[in-house]
């Protein structure tokens, strides 16, 4: 996986894929591949969701904790 992928250029190659795919614009030579790099972007968006979900509420549970000893 690309180390310098970002959610949305993630997002963005995953909508082509899918349009391509939908539109049967991909050859069978190709379609293995590129479910294959689908599934590898699916996995990096999930992750990068949840591990941003953790980051928020670990913040949200910063400020609640900082507000009680104000």
């Amino acid at each position: 996986m690309d180390t310098n992928l970002t959610y949305e250029t993630a997002y963005r190659e995953l909508a082509q894929i899918a349009k391509e795919i939908e539109t049967e614009s991909v050859s069978v030579d190709v379609l293995a591949q590129k479910v294959k790099r689908a599934s590898e972007l699916v996995a990096f968006c999930q992750a990068k969701l949840k591990n941003t979900e953790a980051e928020v509420n670990k913040i949200i549970a910063q400020m609640e904790g900082s507000n009680k000893t104000v």
